[in-house]
């Protein structure tokens, strides 16, 4: 089966731990939600379709991750928010995930957003006009289908990939010809990559589009200027590169990197209507570029310009650091008690950086929430470890606490949902099935 974990936007705060508590994130009130509705309206109206043909704003959802309040800026259909003040109050079910994504509650689409821990203009504002983009891209058909860019674990697509992203960085802090020149050679090492791994060509830009225009909009919207832009933009870059594994993270930045080049030449966006659309092609019209007719007969010499030796030292080092928590993972995952879930219908929410992967055991996540049909799992330390064909999800058995429809672990905490139990192996260890 084809690998397919469509990821929604990772910024979840969901805090399974603390789902009994009565008490809310002690920053955010009606009052401040009331702010940021305004905040963000005004983001909206000042671009008011310039950048994707249509106004952004519409109904948004503040979740506070530990009491699961609501505060919305509109009423549902089904009227199960209540008025106070002028905002929509309300209480988000416990089977639902709190993701920065659309949801379709009471009948109603709303962008919800986690509200954070602790209050940052920036990061609350950005978050919600990340929802609401991806709003807009379920209502105009721009939602892809399900994708996989699992190859980018492999060394040579990695290698390709970072050359890529250099020419990248030196093309957004140049001009004129020097600029052309870099995206150039960002185009021919992309070709190279996509020369090896041709089949993975659609997939790479639906992720590109999905999340990297998502990145985009919001940074272009909630952002001072073209400065701040694109230093943004450059800082967010630094994060995912540090990643060892880029298959579920470099199109939120990707993307970006192109569409930002392609908003220094005025592009059209709103000509984007296909979920797949090639953010590379349409950077090398709009620039003027020549690619050869085999993008890696010449990526090795321009390879050279781009300090091609540092980049196979880190990628030596991440090696070696695989190898080294390889060793970890079968001493805790193969050979020590378990708890495996069968993964059904899941719906995945992590941030990137938190991905390792760890060649034929699979995709180790330090940190993770799912939700799916036996329930709710978060993983706060410790990790779990996801087989490579998505079907097998095992989490350590070592201080493992059965509690009615709760199981704790360390570091993990899961509710099952009615009609699932664990049932033991007789080694120590648990799989969670049907009763």
């Amino acid at each position: 089966m084809k690998s397919i974990l469509l990821i929604s936007a990772v910024l979840i705060l969901l805090a399974c731990n603390s789902c009994n508590s009565e008490e809310g994130i002690a920053w955010f009130t009606v009052e401040k939600a009331a702010g940021y509705f305004e905040q963000v309206k005004e983001k909206c109206n000042e671009d008011n379709g310039s950048l994707w043909g249509e106004n952004l704003y519409g109904p948004i959802m503040y979740v506070d991750n530990l009491n699961r309040a609501i505060y919305a800026n509109a009423p549902d259909k089904e009227g199960n928010l209540k008025a106070r003040d002028g905002i929509f109050t309300g209480v988000l079910p416990r089977e639902r995930i709190i993701t920065t994504n659309v949801i379709d509650f009471g009948g109603t689409k709303y962008a919800m957003v986690p509200i954070p821990d602790t209050e940052d203009n920036y990061r609350i504002t950005a978050r919600t006009v990340h929802s609401l983009f991806h709003c807009f891209q379920e209502r105009n058909g721009l939602k892809p289908s399900s994708f996989s860019t699992r190859h980018l674990n492999d060394r040579n697509a990695r290698l390709y990939l970072k050359l890529e992203w250099k020419a990248l960085i030196y093309a957004i802090n140049s001009s004129g010809e020097k600029r052309n020149h870099a995206i150039r050679d960002a185009l021919v090492f992309r070709g190279a990559r996509r020369e090896l791994f041709p089949d993975a060509i659609t997939d790479e830009n639906k992720f590109e589009n999905y999340e990297g225009l998502t990145t985009f909009t919001y940074i272009k919207l909630c952002t001072s200027g073209p400065d701040e832009m694109k230093t943004r933009i450059l800082e967010y870059l630094d994060r995912i590169y540090q990643n060892s594994s880029y298959a579920w993270g470099y199109g939120f930045v990707h993307g970006a990197l192109y569409a930002s080049l392609l908003n220094d030449k005025d592009f059209d966006f709103s000509q984007i209507r296909i979920p797949d659309f090639d953010l590379g092609s349409a950077a090398l019209e709009a620039y003027g570029v020549t690619l050869p007719e085999v993008c890696r007969d010449v990526a090795g010499s321009l390879a050279m310009s781009y300090d091609i030796q540092a980049i196979r030292a880190e990628e030596s080092a991440r090696q070696e650091m695989i190898n080294e928590n390889t060793r970890r993972i079968v001493t805790t995952f193969m050979e020590r008690p378990v708890v495996t879930l069968n993964m059904e219908s899941p719906n995945f929410s992590f941030e990137p950086e938190d991905i390792n992967f760890l060649d034929t055991l699979g995709t180790l996540y330090d940190r993770l929430r799912v939700s799916d049909n036996w329930g709710k799992l978060a993983v706060d330390k410790d990790g779990a470890l996801l087989t490579n064909d998505l079907h097998i999800l095992r989490l350590s058995a070592r201080n493992l606490k059965l509690e009615r429809n709760h199981i704790i672990g360390d570091g993990w905490h899961l509710v099952l949902n009615d009609g699932w139990q664990a049932v033991t192996d007789g080694n120590g260890g648990y799989a969670v099935t049907r009763q």
